[in-house]
């Protein structure tokens, strides 16, 4: 567990570090506006994306599913990792199937949760990883010309973190077994609409 903390520490670190060599240096170049206009475009974008939004309530319920230390671990990962994929957007490395992998996102962590799959921590923390990269890729490369990338890195940060914690919030009436069943019915619900913004993608 020691071991998989300090690996999850170094690729946040790594993440951070990118984000930070790209944005800052961008972020100059703009104005008090672009500052105001980045964070509130930042924050916006995951929330009136609906395919943002049912992954990352997704990853949110599947943590508080699978309890601590998956609880505050998951959420956590998913911005990291999410901002280093921000970073190579806005660097203009290409990815392949940016959509795809956000629609499955959903898809995937949904049926993960209807499941009621309980996967060894690493594991969890490697498959929410993977998607973060999809989603923090397309908010790099969506990136407004007027907006400063810091503070809009910001912005989509903080509205990611609250979503999850809608997540989690949701994710807590498994401590009633009633409560159980909601919650992988909340799964079903996110993988089907996940499968629908697949079928539109392809």
């Amino acid at each position: 567990m020691t071991r998989f903390r300090c690996t999850c520490v170094r690729i946040a670190l790594v993440g951070l570090a990118a984000a930070a060599l790209v944005l800052p240096g961008s972020a100059t170049a703009h104005t008090d506006g672009g500052l105001a206009g980045g964070f509130v475009s930042g924050f916006t974008h995951p929330i009136l994306g609906w395919d943002h939004v049912v992954a990352m309530l997704a990853v949110g319920l599947w943590g508080a599913f699978l309890g601590a230390p998956a609880l505050w671990l998951l959420p956590i990962v998913f911005p990291l990792v999410m901002a280093f994929g921000a970073a190579l957007g806005i660097l203009g490395v290409a990815i392949p199937a940016i959509e795809t992998g956000i629609a499955g996102s959903a898809v995937v962590l949904g049926l993960l949760i209807l499941l009621a799959a309980r996967l060894p921590l690493w594991v969890a923390a490697m498959i929410v990883g993977a998607f973060a990269i999809f989603h923090g890729h397309a908010h790099g490369t969506e990136l407004p010309e007027a907006a400063a990338p810091l503070a809009y890195g910001v912005g989509f940060v903080v509205a990611t973190g609250l979503l999850h914690l809608v997540g989690i919030g949701f994710g807590l009436l498994t401590r009633w077994p009633a409560g159980v069943y909601t919650v992988r019915a909340g799964g079903a619900v996110i993988s089907l609409v996940g499968c629908a913004f697949l079928f539109d993608v392809l």
